[in-house]
């Protein structure tokens, strides 16, 4: 017969291994489904909840989550709930406060709470409308609340509640807290997950960018579009826009917006808004150059805009949450990137970080475009001044057609429907219209004389000599005060943007261009620059076919002077290659005496007092015989430097040189008051300085000294030589005299 107590205890054994076998397997299929659910936590939330009733014994339960602010908690899973109480916990999610609620102070605290009753009296009447949903719909009596923590944060909870009072048992605690555990396992698995793949889809939008970017050189609109589709998708936000500053800096818009319905679409498309007082918050983050983060755009207390367009989104597309991110060049914002939410949803830090990036990539096609656009203009321009300074070299007696290629150019490269060259008339008192190009102008046609009295802008532009780019011709002073011309030319035409520039060269003025188009604000900086190049270069083939004329009037008079000094000036280049000649072959004293007297005379042989000078260096011969060619040339070279300074500082006549030996003449082809005195003072001189010479040359180890002979007496003069070499020298006792005195002077003597 079995023992009763035996019995009990084999039964409890029963149970014991199989809730200890019920929650392996419980463990299993949890730790399964964190390795196959990767990217979605609620397959292991609601495994967790199903066991967790099942295990404890408790009908209902829920696992919550601590929003980003930690302010509030909100029901992420729940299992064997009423709709009413889903209902009520989702709409209006419980505050995060350990006073209020029990859960929250699981989560703030980091512990297990464990409430035997939620309807006592002193917990029911002190918490708020969720304790009583919960009490009233629910049931609820028993709560067990185990907090899910993460890096030493709460980040969420798990509750399991009983219809009745009966506390959980410490084994149910236990197992609450490991399915807690594994929730904490799945939350951040897949947070990790979702971060990879975030990341991932954040860099294969960056690359996808970056891709068209590289292909649209000349257009950043495909680039614009595929920015507001990425942030789009990545940031969870169906609407989107983005904005660029107006060349002229004074509004903004709109060319890419993505998701906007019809009527607001419309509205982006068309839309022209001023920077300067606007309320929206584009105009804002532009003129702040910050990023703004709306949380609910119908909660802002600042004033709309005249038009409304803050109400307009609101009311039209629902936008609540609103985020604007400028495109920063610079240091200076040039546009934003624009995203909403129709939900008070608030972007996160890496979402706006990720549209901070868009926002740079968008930067650098609106440069790459702007760039390739400059570089072909530039090349447009180039081509253009090219092509008006060809006609401008073949149109030498007409500058009709410089004109028509200047305002062709002007009119297409700048984007005017037409184009006008005036010119000022001979009496100074109309301007002419010499030139038209584009669309015809029934007020002002070609040939037409303006008074320079008028008040329309190509007057003044000529008067005031001075460039007018007039963005709105409505809004000019001659438009203004009623002037005929200016009003009949501005409104039958079509004409709004109005550049004006004159035709002028220092203080003169010739007349101007003049370009208009229907747009307003047509014409930028670059345009006038333009204009201006191709003004200067009327000018030019102004002046051209001027001059040209004048020079066609003067022409006979300059062939009839020509004619008349043709013989004299054959006959005074025939004398001065004559004086070339004489240069080539004489010496250049020589020469300039016998150029300077306009005479060869002074070249025949004749007889003449002469100071005779004759040097020499001393031991030269042996010198040469044992120095190496190069120390030779090197003192010879000196030597003749040397001396040829002061020969031509005493104003010697004539010197001939041959080797060391120098020859001087004094008195002849040039006079001299005191031939011996200049001749001895020469030969004192050329001893001091050799002097030194030879001391430096003997520290170099050369021998060498210098003698002297000089003369006074008759000797004759004359040029010497053959064709292509002639000499001017002289001869007799004076000059053999001086060369024998030379010979036995000896180092450092002057013989006379």
């Amino acid at each position: 017969m079995e023992n009763p107590h035996e019995t009990h205890d084999r039964k409890n054994l029963r149970v014991e291994l199989s809730n200890a076998l019920a929650r392996e397997e419980a463990t299993r299929e949890i730790l399964d489904l964190l390795i196959q659910c990767r990217d979605d936590e609620h397959q292991v939330f609601d495994a967790v909840l199903r066991n967790a009733t099942r295990l404890c014994n408790a009908p209902i339960a829920g696992l919550f989550l601590v929003d980003s602010e930690r302010k509030k908690y909100k029901l992420m899973a729940s299992r064997g709930a009423k709709a009413e109480f889903v209902e009520a916990m989702n709409e209006d999610p419980p505050d995060l406060d350990p006073e209020l609620f029990a859960a929250a102070r699981s989560m703030i605290e980091q512990r297990v709470v464990h409430v035997e009753d939620l309807a006592s009296p002193t917990l029911y009447g002190a918490e708020a409308a969720h304790r009583i949903v919960s009490v009233k719909a629910e049931g609820i009596r028993t709560a067990l609340f185990v907090p899910l923590i993460w890096n030493k944060q709460s980040i969420g909870g798990f509750g399991v509640w009983r219809r009745e009072v009966r506390p959980f048992s410490a084994d149910e605690i236990a197992l609450v807290e490991t399915f807690a555990a594994q929730a904490v396992i799945a939350i951040e698995n897949v947070r990790q997950f979702r971060e990879v793949q975030t990341r991932l889809e954040r860099e294969k939008a960056s690359r996808e960018i970056l891709q068209i970017i590289s292909r649209s050189r000349d257009d950043e609109q495909p680039v614009f579009e595929a920015i507001l589709s990425n942030a789009c998708r990545l940031c969870n936000a169906p609407l989107a826009f983005l904005s660029l500053v107006t060349d002229q800096g004074s509004h903004f818009r709109v060319p890419a917006h993505r998701g906007a319905g019809s009527e607001m679409a419309k509205v982006w498309d068309a839309q022209l808004e001023p920077l300067e007082g606007s309320a929206l918050t584009t105009s804002q983050a532009i003129k702040d150059r910050r990023v703004i983060h709306v949380d609910d755009l119908s909660a802002l207390d600042t004033p709309d805009t005249v038009d409304g367009r803050r109400a307009q989104l609101v009311e039209l597309e629902r936008v609540r949450t609103y985020l604007v991110i400028p495109l920063i060049r610079d240091e200076q914002a040039i546009g934003t990137i624009n995203l909403y939410r129709r939900e008070v949803h608030p972007f996160t830090s890496e979402q706006v970080e990720l549209v901070e990036t868009f926002a740079a990539q968008a930067v650098i096609a609106i440069e790459n475009v702007r760039q390739f656009r400059e570089v072909q203009a530039r090349l447009e321009r180039e081509r253009a001044s090219r092509e008006i300074l060809q006609v401008v070299s073949e149109s030498r007696e007409d500058e009709a057609p410089v004109f028509q290629v200047i305002l062709e150019n002007a009119a297409l490269l700048c984007g005017a429907i037409r184009a006008r060259l005036m010119l000022i008339d001979e009496a100074n008192k109309h301007l002419c219209i010499v030139a038209t190009w584009g669309e015809p102008n029934p007020t002002m046609p070609e040939g037409m004389l303006i008074d320079l009295e008028q008040d329309i802008i190509p007057v003044r532009a000529v008067l005031e000599k001075q460039v007018l780019n007039v963005p709105d011709a409505r809004e000019s002073r001659g438009y203004k005060a009623g002037n005929p011309l200016s009003v009949k030319t501005t409104d039958d035409s079509n004409t709004r943007s109005v550049l004006a520039v004159p035709l002028a060269k220092d203080d003169l003025v010739f007349g101007c261009i003049a370009i208009s188009d229907p747009k307003v604000g047509a014409f930028n900086e670059n345009d006038v620059l333009l204009v201006q190049n191709f003004a200067a270069q009327a000018v030019i083939a102004i002046e051209n076919v001027r001059q040209f004329r004048a020079l066609q009037d003067k022409t006979r008079e300059v062939q009839a002077l020509n004619a008349s000094l043709a013989g004299k000036v054959e006959e005074q280049v025939g004398e001065i290659e004559r004086m070339g000649r004489l240069k080539r072959f004489l010496p250049s004293a020589v020469a300039d005496t016998v150029v300077s007297s306009g005479s060869e005379k002074i070249l025949s042989s004749h007889r003449a007092l002469l100071g005779v000078l004759f040097c020499d260096i001393r031991g030269f011969t042996a010198f040469c015989e044992t120095a190496e060619p190069e120390e030779t040339i090197e003192v010879l070279q000196t030597y003749h430097e040397e001396m040829g300074k002061l020969i031509n500082c005493h104003g010697a006549g004539v010197d001939h040189r041959m080797g060391d030996g120098i020859m001087v003449l004094f008195n002849d082809p040039l006079p001299c008051d005191d031939p011996a005195g200049d001749a001895v003072r020469l030969a004192l001189a050329m001893q001091e300085r050799m002097s030194d010479l030879c001391k430096s040359w003997k520290r170099m180890g050369y021998r060498l000294g210098f003698g002297v002979g000089v003369s006074l007496g008759y000797a004759t003069v004359g040029m010497v030589g053959f064709e292509g070499r002639f000499d001017y020298t002289a001869s007799g006792t004076a000059i053999n005299l001086a060369s024998r005195l030379c010979d036995e002077a000896e180092d450092g003597e002057v013989l006379l």
